[in-house]
């Protein structure tokens, strides 16, 4: 009860006041402040009154702004980067090499022979329109299925006031059929263009794909088509079809210790087809490399057998090759680089460690559990990576706008690769995803780039191998070595060595920490 009391004074005390009135409170603190201009401005005369007035509320003014600006500094969450060079024994790099050729011809023949056959019609359409008529129909007998899905066109600019688009085929037996030249001229390559018609809707709909040379055009034509056809070949069949490690790995060698094949792990790539990583670090640890230079670095001999590429689908013969963390999937086709057959390439390998703050300082995330898109590259047991988060949010705007998935990325669970038997308008709707600002930006800022990275700055260099003086020799031993037999199996254009090595024994580590803390808020932070 006297608690209650004593509350209910206290309330009544505070609601009355202390019994002073404001101005009395302001005169008050402006005669035992420290600070000159308060205790002035109520002692001095009228006209010191105004001028120190008009000073202490400037000055304080100044003040306020630049607490204002230390604020707003503050909460920019600024960051400043400090560069640190360590020595100390490192992990080698993990290693992933490809052939530039996917499939072997012989394997896949079966399944693109309609293909190559309307494509050397289309070749051949295609050099009637400058050297004019020769009066063979190039389709016949041809299965145009293929070809009615997705068929290559015409632009036709002879005429400036009425262009005219027109089916390549059409176009062609227009000419042959034509008993004198046409009025505007040659259909050459500035005045007539190839591109590429994608319809949807049963052909309602269409959109032109243009090329500024009929060989981009062909090739992707030849590309688009292949990855319908391939894509409903299942992945043990495809593996079937690509290069072996046994036939493409004729000698490796890390430091002083021998390796082979079975040192790498094998891995499907939409692109390049069978892929073998070393030192990938899934199931053992990391391989450590104990000083710089060649002789403690990975050397490799490999064969590519670029007789036996798929003609239309692969332009560029070599191997293809990215150095990456241990347990990252390798994106051979952003990253990678092409050593080229005939040639010894050295690739000497610089290290540098990025350690960006996470938020709210920066975008980035350490695993990936805080981003919203499923990751589809878990399957790999791999670690997070902002390439592989784009991907995945493609092939999921791909799946939720086309209903179905697109072969160069993997299919969440339950869903089809997109193929013109199953998905007929698949191209269109690929193609207009494809050229979408909008997907791009909506992927861009779903995706976070990984707060820890490892970069491998390469140096490159190459020359001939072997020499004219030693290849005879050195084809045949390594013919002998993987086919047992004294004829020669390998050749100049097939084979290629790798040497890749630390160029130097020290790392450098590019650190983030705030540019401003607390600290810089407090009079001491302030100089």
């Amino acid at each position: 009860m006297n608690v209650k009391k004593y509350l209910v004074k206290c309330l009544h005390r505070l609601q009355k006041g202390p019994g002073y009135t404001y101005k009395e409170l302001l005169v008050w603190y402006c005669d035992n402040t420290n600070t000159h201009g308060p205790k002035r401005i109520i002692r001095e005369g009228p006209k010191k009154q105004v001028m120190w007035f008009i000073l202490t509320l400037l000055f304080a003014s100044l003040v306020f702004w630049q607490w204002g600006v230390l604020i707003q500094t503050y909460l920019s969450w600024e960051v400043s980067v400090t560069l640190s060079i360590g020595f100390k024994t490192m992990e080698f790099p993990a290693v992933t090499i490809c052939n530039a050729s996917p499939f072997r011809y012989s394997k896949v023949k079966h399944l693109l022979k309609e293909l190559d056959d309307l494509m050397e019609a289309a070749l051949k359409t295609i050099l009637t329109l400058e050297s004019g008529p020769d009066n063979v129909n190039y389709t016949e007998g041809l299965n145009m299925t293929i070809w009615n899905h997705t068929p290559l066109v015409v632009i036709d600019n002879r005429d400036p006031y009425h262009s005219a688009i027109v089916d390549l085929f059409t176009f062609g037996r227009n000419i042959s059929e034509a008993s004198s030249p046409s009025p505007q001229g040659t259909c050459n390559a500035q005045k007539c263009k190839i591109a590429m018609r994608l319809c949807s809707q049963n052909g309602k709909v269409c959109t032109y794909w243009n090329f500024t040379s009929a060989a981009q055009a062909m090739k992707e034509w030849y590309v688009l088509q292949s990855t319908s056809i391939l894509s409903q070949v299942p992945l043990e069949e495809r593996i079937q079809m690509g290069y072996s490690a046994n036939q493409m790995i004729l000698a490796c060698l890390f430091g002083a210790e021998p390796c082979n094949h079975r040192n790498f792990t094998a891995i499907f790539h939409p692109d390049y087809g069978n892929c073998y990583v070393f030192n990938w670090g899934m199931n053992e640890k990391a391989l450590l490399s104990s000083n710089p230079g060649t002789e403690f670095g990975l050397k490799l001999i490999l064969d590519i057998d670029q007789k036996d590429y798929v003609h239309y689908l692969t332009s560029t013969a070599g191997v293809r090759l990215m150095l990456h963390e241990q347990k990252s999937y390798p994106f051979l086709k952003d990253t990678g680089i092409y050593a080229m057959p005939g040639t010894e390439t050295s690739i000497g390998v610089l290290v540098d460690k990025l350690e960006r703050m996470g938020e709210p300082y920066s975008h980035c995330t350490i695993n990936g559990s805080d981003v919203q898109i499923p990751n589809l590259y878990s399957e790999f047991n791999t670690s997070y990576s902002i390439q592989a988060c784009l991907r995945s949010c493609f092939q999921e705007h791909m799946i939720q706008s086309c209903n179905c998935g697109h072969y160069l990325y993997p299919l969440p669970e339950g869903e089809k690769y997109c193929n013109y038997q199953d998905f007929p308008d698949w191209a269109y709707c690929y193609s207009a995803l494809r050229m979408s600002v909008l997907q791009r930006e909506n992927c861009i800022s779903l995706c976070k780039e990984s707060c820890n990275d490892t970069q491998y700055k390469m140096t490159i260099s190459m020359a001939d191998w072997p020499s004219e003086a030693s290849e005879d020799w050195i084809f045949h031993v390594l013919s002998y070595e993987r086919d047992k037999t004294t004829n020669l199996t390998i050749d100049r254009k097939g084979i290629v060595k790798l040497n890749i090595y630390f160029q130097e024994f020290n790392f450098r580590t590019f650190a983030e920490s705030a540019a401003n803390d607390m600290g810089k808020l407090s009079p001491g932070g302030v100089e």
